[in-house]
């Protein structure tokens, strides 16, 4: 059953509820904005706008200089700076690669709900002592940096291109799931735009849940409905306690 905050908590079922009174509703979510505009974040952009947001998105240069790009690969979305699509999203997407996370100064991201995309992959990162020996999953450590936004790991365990070829709509008996670990008011908000991306969304718990379907674990780069999503996410979370004690 759900408590107040609206979530529904592993142990029962994992999907997140949209939350029953005004004061705890989410607010609409109309604009996207997407730092890192390679493969990953350009992915993202086109299926938030498919799912109809407005979409902006900032590279590592000016906005000038990849607007061109952008009209191209992504076309709707607007290339700005990384400040202006901060200051302009009612969502923002960490979509760098991790050994670059702390080149987006946290001060912008103040306040905002920030999806974390990345992954700690040791042939394109390098060698990042900072997350290899760190025992807590890679989105606690991301926090860290960004400790004044409202940060949720999800869209990490799917592949780029399965992202836009595996949409379906709500009901479809293909319809695949998604995770998602934060606090739960930013984990609705972020619900309701992986549900309308095509994909169920699966509260897997606090941040340091997420450490379930990092790579590795038997959640990453697989397909899931809701149900078996849920199930490998308790599992997860009782080999976790049975750890602990």
């Amino acid at each position: 059953m759900a408590n107040g905050d609206g979530v529904w908590h592993r142990g029962m079922s994992a999907r997140i509820r949209a939350p029953r009174t005004p004061a705890e509703r989410p607010s609409m979510v109309t604009t996207i904005g997407i730092l890192g505009a390679g493969r990953v974040g350009s992915a993202i952009a086109r299926t938030a706008l498919k799912a109809g947001y407005a979409v902006t998105i900032a590279g590592s240069g000016a906005a000038a200089d990849i607007q061109l790009i952008v009209d191209i690969v992504i076309p709707g979305a607007s290339a700005m700076s990384a400040a202006e699509v901060a200051a302009s999203a009612d969502l923002v997407v960490l979509a760098v690669p991790m050994h670059k996370f702390r080149s987006v100064d946290p001060a912008t991201l103040a306040g905002a709900i920030v999806i974390d995309t990345m992954n700690y992959w040791q042939p394109i990162d390098g060698e990042l002592p900072e997350v290899a020996t760190d025992p807590r999953g890679s989105s606690e450590i991301v926090a860290d940096h960004f400790a004044t936004a409202r940060l949720v790991k999800t869209l990490n365990h799917i592949g780029y291109h399965d992202l836009e070829t595996d949409a379906r709509p709500a009901g479809h008996p293909d319809r695949h799931a998604l995770a998602i670990a934060g606090e739960p008011q930013a984990a609705s908000v972020v619900a309701e735009v992986i549900e309308r991306f095509g994909f169920d969304a699966v509260y897997a718990g606090p941040l340091a849940a997420g450490a379930a379907f990092e790579p590795g674990s038997a959640v990453f780069g697989g397909r899931h409905t809701a149900a078996e999503l849920t199930a490998e996410l308790q599992f997860a979370a009782a080999a976790d306690d049975a750890t602990a004690a």
